[in-house]
């Protein structure tokens, strides 16, 4: 591969080097962890953060916004600088060039979509490392390294530990930075890993600040197929936008469908393959809707690589999800943690708690802090939609004790929120603080009741505020 300069990595960013050509020597990395000749990613950067970069020995910093005197301290200092319109490009290029250098024969699966890509991706690569790959992943519990908009897989992947043999990385459909939307995010990405395997989940509305309807949000999903060069295309046929998704995938790559009429769908005794049982229902860690779906693709895409099934049936049946994805926290009452922020997600996962409950269910819905007001309109709807017809208690919580300034919820989004539920004439109690909203859920419930907990940023930290409370 060729030889990394500061005035190479400046063409392929698109960016303005400031300072001195010469030889990158380390790997792609954040400015907390550079080490001697490391190249530092970043989308800003002060005269600080210069300075502790040329302290540490780093060969350059590339960046998207210098702020303060960041220029004149990095020419004092001698210190090359690059300064690119598009942070993304430069992540692309470290992902790229990470896998290339460090992984150049490793499968490599990619799974994108609105939902589920998370769980999907977790369970691929727990499947494959029943199988005996040595795999890596970017999707963790708290979704950290999984927009590929900083530079943390590319430094994971030359950080690790030995040989690898697959890579399973979701791709985030759509994404921004500093009210800038990254355009064409899921193809650069996609483009930069140059898998073997893509795998789509579904088209829903989330991101509304970036994309405003279904069209845009299947344009920028479809994406990852423009120019695949891969050997498979896995695609929920469940889901009208995806399944039209298998004309844009050449002739001579193989489309494999999940799902209602596919070679591996649901029914109520399991999941089936070829018309056969492959996992029994009672082999299935959960339940709900979504998580069949993402099962479903799992299964699709590993059977694709010709994972012996029994490895696969044993890897599903033991499979450990990741936190805030339907978990269980406690019992009388059962009380269930899910990641649910945006209106499919919502629907599917109040539904599935609805199902569980012997009792009434508490659903406490964390109100999404500084996603905008159209975002927070659909979630409420989707809230009053789902709970209009069950015998729920509805607490809403800004979460204002745990959450932020990036996640602060707005005076704007409160009122849209609660404006829609009063419309639809849906009884609720909001509170300010997510430990107020959890004591009333607790001291309303009894035994045999439910209590979800929904949302986004505003909830995560919930499973630690519980451990605090104590019900009288």
């Amino acid at each position: 591969m060729k030889q990394l300069t500061t005035s190479y990595l400046a063409k392929k960013c698109q960016g303005e080097l400031i300072g001195n050509n010469q030889v990158i020597i380390g790997i792609f990395n954040i400015l907390k962890d550079a080490g001697n000749g490391d190249a530092i990613i970043r989308h800003w950067i002060d005269e600080t953060g210069v300075q502790i970069a040329s302290d540490k020995g780093a060969s350059c910093v590339i960046t998207q916004d210098a702020r303060g005197n960041a220029i004149e301290t990095a020419k004092k200092l001698n210190f090359p600088i690059i300064l690119t319109e598009k942070i993304e490009l430069i992540n692309a290029f470290a992902l790229r060039w990470a896998l290339d250098t460090y992984a150049p024969d490793t499968l490599r699966i990619v799974v994108s979509g609105t939902n589920g890509k998370s769980t999907t991706t977790h369970m691929i690569h727990s499947i494959l490392v029943e199988a005996g790959y040595t795999a890596h992943t970017n999707t963790d519990s708290e979704s950290e390294f999984n927009t590929l908009i900083d530079p943390m897989v590319a430094k994971q992947i030359a950080e690790f530990d030995g040989n690898l043999d697959a890579v399973v990385l979701e791709v985030s459909e759509v994404q921004g930075w500093d009210d800038r939307n990254m355009d064409d995010h899921a193809h650069l990405m996609t483009s930069a890993i140059q898998p073997q395997v893509v795998v789509l989940t579904n088209v829903a509305l989330d991101h509304i600040s970036l994309v405003n309807s279904l069209e845009e949000a299947s344009k920028e999903i479809s994406g990852t197929l423009k120019g695949f060069k891969g050997n498979y295309v896995v695609l929920n046929c469940d889901d009208p936008l995806i399944r039209n998704m298998q004309s844009l995938v050449s002739p001579e790559k193989k489309v494999i469908f999940y799902g209602s009429g596919s070679n591996v769908e649901f029914h109520e005794e399991g999941i089936f393959h070829k018309g056969k049982l492959l996992i029994p229902l009672e082999d299935l860690p959960f339940k709900s809707p979504h998580f069949i779906q993402n099962t479903l693709a799992a299964v699709s895409t590993v059977l694709a690589l010709e994972i012996n099934p029994e490895i696969i049936i044993k890897a599903v049946k033991s499979y450990n999800p990741l936190k805030r994805r339907f978990t269980v926290l406690g019992t009388e009452p059962l009380i269930i943690d899910d990641f649910a922020h945006n209106p499919q997600g919502i629907k599917a996962t109040i539904n599935s708690a609805a199902d569980l409950t012997s009792g009434n269910l508490h659903v406490v819905c964390a109100i999404r802090g500084s996603r905008g007001n159209s975002l927070n309109k659909l979630n409420a709807q989707a809230v009053a939609d789902s709970v209009k017809n069950l015998n729920c208690n509805l607490i809403l919580t800004s979460s204002q004790d745990v959450v932020d300034s990036a996640n602060w919820v707005k005076t704007s989004e409160k009122k849209v929120f609660i404006d829609v539920l009063q419309k639809e004439g849906i009884n609720y109690i909001h509170y300010e603080t997510l430990v107020d909203a959890l004591k009333k859920a607790l001291k309303s419930s009894h035994k045999r009741d439910s209590i979800l907990l929904i949302g986004a940023q505003g909830m995560d930290p919930a499973s630690y505020v519980l451990k605090s409370i104590t019900v009288e």
